[in-house]
Parts: C-alpha cells; structure tokens; sequence
C-alpha cells in the first residue's frame, strides 16, 4: 500500500506541474492522463501484490504440509500424529499464533541447497491452555526428521526468549532424529544455545518436554534440563547412544525400547516423569497437568473454584492407621480424603515409590504433595526416594508453589548397597531442599517419624510453619524394639522396657511438649486445619540469606 501511495502521488505531481504550464484548456486533459496513468500503476503494484499473497499462502500450504503426505501418512500409521496435529490439541481452540513459518535452513553442503523444507521441521508458536498463555515448539518428524538445524534451532531459542520475557511456560513437543549431520557444528551449536536458555529459564518459567518420538545424543540434555519430561509408550525413546553404538562398544543387544523406553525411564532411571499410552491422551493430560502451574515466578499459583466444603470432615480418617504399627496402609487413600474432590495429580508413580509426590488442591489452590509411602519398603527413604522428592520440593520452592507433606518414615535404608551408593549424599539433597524452601511448610506426621528421617522431612527445625501430628504418632530416635536392645542391652526380658519406651518416647507428647508440634489434631479435622493454614499463610514472607547460590550437595 505505501508503494500505491508513492506512485499516485509521483503521477499528481507530474500532473500538477504540467498543468501549471497550461492553464489554459490544456492543464485539465493532461491532468486526466496522468489521473488514468496512476490507476494503472496502482493497478499494476495491486498485482503484484496479489501475487505475493499468493505465494505467501502457497508457502504456508508447503509448511503445513512439512514433509510431505507420504511422510505424514507413515507417521500416522505408526500411530503417531504430526507437530501441528499434537499443537491442535494441545492448545485452546484457535489460540495459536506461529512464528517463523517461512524459515529454511542455509546449508549448502552435501546437496542441501537442493533440499528445503518450509519450516525446517518444528513449528513454533504461542498459544492458550484453558485461557492462560504458554510458548509451544513441535518436532516434525516428517522434515528431514525432525532433525536439528541452525535455523531449526534458532526458531526455537526465540519462543524461549519471548516465554522469559514475558513469563510464560514453554512446552517442547520432542520428535527428532538428533543433530542434523550435514550441518556439523552448526547443529552442535544450535543444541548448546538451547541448553543455556533452558539454564536461565530454570525457576522462571515453568519447562515440560513431551517426548513423542525418538530422542537421542544431545538431544536428550535439553529435556533433561527442563522441570518436567513425559514419555509416550511404545512410540518415544530417549538415550545417548542407540542399540547399534552400544552393540559396537559394549557388544550388549538390547532394542531401542528396552534402552531408552518409558518402561525403563519411569521406573529405574527416573529420567521421565510419566508415560501415557498414545499421543492423545499424553497431550489431554498435559492439559491437566499445566493447570495446576503458575505462568511463572513472577505468578500466583492458580485457583480453581470448588464445590469440595473446606470444612469437610471425614470420620474414616480416624480409624485409617492400623493399631498395629508395624501393618501397612496406603498413604494415597489419606491424601484423596483430605484434598479437594479426592484429586490427586501423582507424578513419577512408578518409580521410587516409596514417596508420593504430586498436585492437588486445597480450597481451589494449587499444593505440592509429599509423602511417605508405608505400602512400599514401609516409607522408608532410600536413595531414589531422597533424590525424587528433593527435586520436586525445589521446583515447588522456585514457583511458590505450597508444600503439604505426609510423614510415615522409619528413617534411612540401611545396607552396603546403599551407603556405597551415597545415601549420606542423597539423603543430604531431600535435606537441603526443604531447609532452602522459603513458601508456606505445613507437615502432618500421621504415625512413624524415626531418627534422621524425621528431621529431614519438612520438620519445625527446618523452618516448618505448621507441623501436626495425628495422635497415633511415634516421634523418637528409633523404634521401640532397636532402641531398647540398646539401652538395656544386658536386660533379659525387654518386654517392660519396650513398653516403657513406647510409652516415653514414641507418641507425639514428648515433641509437642517441647513446641516441635504446633499441635496434636483428630486426623477427621485434617482438611479444615489445611485450608485455613494455606490462608493464613498466603502473605507469608521469609528470605534466604544474600547470595549468588549454595552449593547443593548434587
């Protein structure tokens, strides 16, 4: 439109001038010559306008169509869906706007100038979920695999850039074939630009890689990097090296999902929070999952309403924990009484599951669960639990994000495979985490809370605001059977010793006494006290000492 402009406008001056010349009979007719040459020339640039609309949709069909339909038509038979389909449904009805659609790689070297693919296989964008904004990269498998690029790289690290900006998630949907190797360390490079605005995001926006297809080399660091990975059953991979690399180094044969699957990643590595059976309900449930979320630091937790009565007691709660300590129950069925709706959104379920950890809401606000799981290993903490659970405290910490923590704890696994393992190292971590964590702490011991393990988990001396215990609570250094071979080691019949131990030490008096307890409640009453505390405590303020960070003991 501006060239329109500037052409009519030439054209009247010409005419203008020329009329001055002539202001007798002559002026008007040259006036209406020069009037008939600019619409044509606006004509014309109209054109050529139109033309280039042309091509720009012409450019954006070639984009959506990425790697072509033959390649689109493989990946729906592998029971995958394509980048833009999972951005679909991942996002809010129309509420995604792309950046970059038009980016092609610059390599010129082994044939590739002859070989471009509008987008560069991912499309990057902003969007909504239920309303609230957060920055979305796709993989397109279908485009030179979803390999990376420089440019591929670069329209990722842009959407990064702006979610920080502004303070937005960023949710990376991963199906790549890795670097792309005819770019060298162009690719290389690209990663390592990823890798250090996943660093700087990190406890600023909130960042979740949905791997939904393979993913491998350095490729795997990015996620690795960010708060949250999810997997795809059966369709996603993520190791270093590939079967045929391990085959050529180690002489191992192993297939691609026995190394790096969800199986193996949800529940011996850790690596993956969760896995989901195909890519509609992974991305259904991520819908969930960001709900619980802040945008940001710089956020509030969200708040859903609910029709839950915050005042709700529930009887069964009194009778839950056996009379007999050393019988099991299942700590899942106590959280789904006490939070809203009976809604719990567990994460890492299958792998060290003896913690629990996880979303849920109290009184319509978002709170982080922790707690120990007396059905497996009696709660006891382990290496893997202490690790789980102080990464999950952290980044509940980083994004202000309430922790409610459950304690049935025996204390530390003992043994030679776990002290060799680093126990002391590990368990110092689940320590360190909730020592540093300044957002409301409000703990409920509901039986067993041993030794160190009791210190560990989310105690007063840690800076707890609020710690209950249920009145079947055992605080003590150790159980009444270890602790009375130790103190009367030359008695004979230690039944009244244990008895009188128990009696001492292992109910919840002792710490109440000495204000380690705020109080001791009727576990019925566990949900009120809860929500009023989170109230309470919405304003609360406490800062770390200055500096540049601790030194956590990783």
């Amino acid at each position: 439109m501006h060239l329109n402009m500037a052409t009519i406008s030439r054209a009247s001056l010409r005419a203008t001038q020329y009329g001055a010349r002539n202001l007798f009979g002559v002026g008007r007719a040259t006036v209406m010559q020069a009037r008939t040459l600019a619409t044509a020339a606006a004509a014309t640039v109209t054109s050529g306008e139109t033309a280039m609309i042309r091509k720009m949709e012409e450019k954006r069909a070639e984009a959506r169509l990425g790697g072509g339909q033959k390649r689109i038509d493989t990946q729906h038979a592998k029971g995958k869906l394509t980048a833009r389909e999972r951005i679909d449904l991942l996002l809010d009805n129309g509420s995604f706007r792309e950046y970059d659609t038009f980016v092609e790689h610059q390599c010129v070297d082994f044939g590739m100038e002859k070989q471009k693919i509008t987008g560069d296989g991912v499309v990057t964008g902003h969007g909504t979920i239920n309303g609230r904004l957060v920055y979305v990269f796709s993989q397109d498998f279908t485009a030179f695999g979803g390999s990376l690029s420089k440019m591929h790289a670069q329209k990722i690290c842009k959407i990064m850039d702006q979610a920080l900006m502004v303070g937005a998630p960023v949710i990376g949907l991963n199906d790549s074939g890795g670097a792309r190797i005819q770019e060298g360390v162009d690719s290389l490079g690209g990663y390592a630009d990823i890798f250090q605005r996943n660093v700087l995001a990190s406890g600023v926006v909130p960042q979740i890689s949905l791997i939904m297809g393979p993913c491998a080399g350095g490729a795997v660091y990015s996620p690795a990097l960010t708060d949250f990975t999810f997997m795809v059953r059966d369709t996603s991979y993520l190791f270093v090296t590939g079967p045929e690399v391990v085959k050529a180094v180690t002489n191992e044969n192993v297939t691609q999902e026995e190394l790096g699957g969800a199986k193996p990643h949800t529940t011996k590595s850790g690596v993956a929070h969760l896995a989901f059976d195909n890519d509609i309900e992974a991305l259904s449930r991520l819908r969930e999952f960001v709900d619980f979320l802040p945008l940001s630091n710089r956020h509030d937790v969200p708040v859903r309403p609910t029709e839950d009565n915050i005042n709700r007691a529930d009887a069964a709660l009194d009778t839950i924990i056996p009379v007999d300590s050393s019988k099991a129950y299942d700590m899942k069925d106590v959280i789904g009484r006490i939070v809203d709706d009976g809604t719990f959104y567990e994460i890492m379920p299958d792998f060290a599951k003896n913690i629990v950890i996880g979303f849920a809401r109290m009184g319509g606000q978002t709170v982080s669960i922790i707690a120990n799981q007396p059905l497996v290993s009696s709660g006891v903490l382990d290496i893997n639990a202490s690790v789980k659970a102080a990464r999950w405290v952290r980044f509940c910490d980083a994004f202000n994000i309430p922790l409610l923590t459950f304690v049935d704890v025996p204390g530390f696994l003992p043994g030679t495979a776990q002290e060799h393992g680093g126990i002391i190292r590990n368990g110092a971590k689940l320590l360190y985490a909730y020592a540093e964590a300044t957002v409301p702490k409000i703990t409920i011991i509901t039986r067993k809370a041993y030794g160190g393990a009791y210190d560990v988990m989310s105690s007063k001396h840690l800076r707890g605001d609020l710690n209950y215990s249920w009145p079947s609570g055992e605080i003590a250094v150790m159980g009444a059977k270890g602790a009375v071979e130790i103190i009367f080691r030359n008695v004979k019949d230690k039944t009244q010793a244990e008895a009188e131990y128990v009696a001492k030490f292992a109910n919840p008096l002792p710490a109440a006494q000495r204000g380690f307890l705020d109080d001791v409640i009727l576990p019925s009453t566990t949900r009120r006290r809860i929500v009023e505390d989170l109230k309470m405590l919405k304003t609360k303020q406490r800062e770390n000492p200055k500096k540049k960070h601790g030194n956590i003991p990783l």
